[in-house]
Formats: structure tokens, C-alpha cells, sequence
């Protein structure tokens, strides 16, 4: 049997070493388009704040991890794939059969609709080919635009900050985060990101980016105003890269389609992490997470299934976590409270600090935490819980001492 792997990163492992745990005969064929190498993405921030080396980057893995495996990596993009053949083809004009397919391919980043954003000072920050491009931008003096104001966002304006550069976020909705934090949460973190130094500006809307004939961009805002920066890194969101998929009869939403097995609508092909759309946690509605921990547990379960075993897939349950501007940033689940919900939120934290959980008839939703490492380990002790909805039959009050004993305690705690 041939088993091909579209994608070379957090997926497409997970789903190989899960293959390997039952099937060392199989043969398995991972294609990637950027690096036969496997390298982490989460590290791309470090190392434009110059807390890795590119080197480290493609240290993911152990020198021999393929043939450890038992596994082939080659370079390559897929442009199309064959259903009824069952093979994929590749740009320079390669065909590869296969008896079972993961698309683990990732997503991309997406720019908005904005004239001048495709100049030679424009970047995003996702790919190892952006880091690389970057990296000789990050000199001390520099001035830097980032556009947008989510995760990637302001990771990179933190390592520009980091590393010298003078910062100016624009963000064209009322307040930062808008997917991640409550109200209450990004007032908090808008306060530390502009007493660290960063011009922030909400309600900016860029009209176009004019490329000026010495270097550099000039940003053109709603209003009249203009923004002068040597470069711009555009952090606006994502899309999962599936359009080689687009006349093949797979089900494609905003992600492709997958049950709880990552089994698409057509036998034999499956998919997982960033350009999946899988079951949720909360609701069971298919949903993208384009999230590292959800990609790894995708391909574990697609892995599994691609070499005959079955392993039980409770949903993806979202899970933002970072440290930026001196303080660590998290939220996961439902956050925010909609009719029918109560939350506690903690009132003994020190100024800046800010912990919420969201309940619903006494069974968890989610939670926001903008503090120190504790608050985090609070959100990882509730996970378990909202996964499993396991109602809580104390008081709010309780809530926090209960969260603070270990995980075999909060079972003992806790009663469906």
C-alpha cells in the first residue's frame, strides 16, 4: 500500500508517526512544497527576535527522522489530484499513485483587498521562505507597519520591538483581537502594547500603499493621514490552502470537509490541521482551527485511521496561547457570554491581570487569562472539562479552588 501526505508539518507528522505505531510495511510519500525538512512555525517570532537561529528552526525534528520512519520526503507542489486514478500531479509534471491520501496542507496567509500590497516592502510572516526575507529588515532604527492586530499580528510586532524597530499597528475594527480576547481582555492588552512603545491605532482603515522610489511604503489612511515605514508585514488572516481540490468532488467550505475519523466525502482521502474542517468541541459544527496543538491531534487521528486502527475524536477545542509585551496571552473555547450564561471572573489578580471562565448551566465554555504562566495552567486544567462537559455542581465561588487541585481531582470534583 502507498499512502501520500500532502504537507510537512505539524499534520502530516503526527499522521505519519501515528501510521508507523501499526503499519511499518505501508509506504508512505510526504510531499512538501517549502522544506524536505521539518521545521516548527510557532518558532518563526523567535527567531526574528533573535531567540533562535534558523538552523534551529529546521531542528523539528531528529537529521535521520524520515528514515527513521521508514518514510520519503520529497519537494513539490500538488496542483491536482486525480479521484478516480488515484493519484496526485504535481507542478513539474510528476504523477504519484496512491491507495490513501492525507491532505495536510496547510493554510495561507490573506492579504485584504487594499491597493499596493503586493510591493517588494510588503511581507507576511507564516511561510520560512517570510523569516528568511524579514530577518535583514529587523535592524535597530527601522520602522516598521504590521496590518492587522490577531496573534501573528502582534507576535511580529513584538519581535520588531524586541528588536528595535519603531512599531505602528493598524487594526481596522474598534479594538485588537476581535477573535481572541473579549472587550475587557484587549483594552487591557492595547494599554501594555502602547506603553511598550507601539503606535496603535484601532478604527484604522488603509485605503491604499503607496511604494516610494528611495525604499519604503507609505501607508495612505481613511481621514487623510500617511504612514511612513521602511516595510509592512500584512497579518489578516489565513485561508487553507485546498484549491487543487476544487474540481474533484471533495467537500470544501471555508475548510475541507471531515468527519470524526478525517475522512472527507470521497473514500480514501482524508485531511487534517489547518486546511481541515472538523468537528467542534462545544456544538459539533464543522469548524477550522488553524491551530498547532489541533493540527497535531487531527493528523493523530487521521494517521491512525489511514493505517486501520480507530481512536475516539472529541473535537477541536480552540486554544490561543502567547507571550508577548512582558505578559502571557491566552483564551480557549467560548469566551464570550451569550443569553444563558454566567462567569466568574477573578477579582484578586494584580492590575493588568485579568482571568475569565464562561459557564453554561453549570458545565464550562471557556476562558480568557492575560497574566503569568498560573493563569495558563488554569486554562489547561479546565480543557478537560469542556471537552468532556462535565457540569459543576458548586458555586462560582468554588471554582477556583476546585481548578487549582490536579486533574484527578477535578474528576473527583466534577459530576456529569
Amino acid at each position: 500500500m502507498h499512502m501520500i501526505i500532502i504537507g510537512n508539518s505539524a499534520a502530516g507528522l503526527a499522521a505519519l508517526e501515528a501510521i508507523r505505531k501499526s503499519d511499518n510495511e505501508s509506504e508512505v510519500t510526504l510531499i512538501s512544497k517549502e522544506t524536505e525538512k521539518p521545521f516548527s512555525r510557532v518558532l518563526l517570532p523567535y527567531f526574528l527576535r533573535g531567540k533562535t537561529s534558523y538552523e534551529k528552526m529546521l531542528s523539528y525534528k531528529k537529521e535521520d527522522y524520515f528514515q527513521s520512519l521508514n518514510a520519503r520526503c520529497i519537494p513539490g507542489k500538488v496542483i491536482k489530484v486525480d479521484t478516480e486514478a488515484k493519484n496526485v500531479q504535481l507542478e513539474d509534471g510528476r504523477e504519484l499513485a496512491y491507495d490513501r491520501l492525507l491532505v495536510a496542507s496547510g493554510s495561507s496567509p490573506v492579504a485584504p483587498p487594499i491597493p499596493g500590497l503586493d510591493g517588494d516592502d510588503v511581507f507576511s510572516m507564516w511561510f520560512l521562505d517570510d523569516a528568511k526575507k524579514l530577518e535583514p529588515k529587523f535592524a535597530k532604527g527601522g520602522r516598521v507597519l504590521v496590518l492587522g492586530s490577531g496573534f501573528v499580528a502582534l507576535q511580529a510586532a513584538w519581535a520588531a520591538l524586541s528588536r528595535g524597530l519603531q512599531v505602528t499597528v493598524l487594526e481596522i475594527m474598534p479594538r485588537i483581537m476581535p477573535m481572541v480576547l473579549d472587550d475587557h481582555a484587549a483594552e487591557l492588552l492595547a494599554e501594555l502594547i502602547k506603553a511598550s512603545g507601539v503606535d496603535l491605532r484601532v478604527n484604522a482603515v488603509t485605503e491604499k500603499v503607496g511604494h516610494r522610489n528611495s525604499g519604503g511604503i507609505t501607508a495612505h489612511l481613511k481621514g487623510g493621514e500617511q504612514i511612513d515605514a521602511d516595510f509592512m508585514i500584512v497579518a489578516t488572516g489565513v485561508k487553507s490552502n485546498a484549491d487543487f481540490l476544487l474540481e474533484t468532488g471533495v467537500a470544501i467550505d471555508r475548510g475541507i470537509l471531515v468527519n470524526r475519523r478525517m475522512e472527507t466525502n470521497i473514500k480514501d482521502i482524508y485531511a487534517a490541521g489547518d486546511v481541515a474542517q472538523g468537528p467542534a468541541s462545544l456544538d459539533d459544527l464543522p469548524v477550522v482551527h488553524a491551530l498547532w496543538p489541533t493540527a497535531l491531534h487531527m493528523g493523530l487521528i487521521a494517521g491512525t485511521y489511514m493505517a486501520g486502527g480507530s481512536m475516539h475524536y472529541r473535537g477541536s477545542l480552540n486554544m490561543n496561547v502567547t507571550q508577548m509585551f512582558g505578559i502571557t496571552v491566552s483564551s480557549m473555547g467560548r469566551f464570550v457570554e451569550i443569553d444563558g450564561d454566567d462567569s466568574w471572573i477573578d477579582e484578586q489578580l494584580p492590575q493588568g491581570h485579568y482571568q475569565k471562565i464562561v459557564t453554561r448551566q453549570g458545565v464550562p465554555q471557556g476562558a480568557i487569562a492575560l497574566g503569568d504562566s498560573g493563569q495558563v495552567s488554569t486554562l489547561g486544567m479546565l480543557r478537560p472539562l469542556i471537552r468532556e462537559k462535565i457540569k459543576f455542581r458548586g458555586g462560582r465561588g468554588e471554582l477556583k479552588d476546585l481548578l487549582a487541585r490536579s486533574l484527578v481531582e477535578h474528576h473527583q470534583a466534577f459530576t456529569a
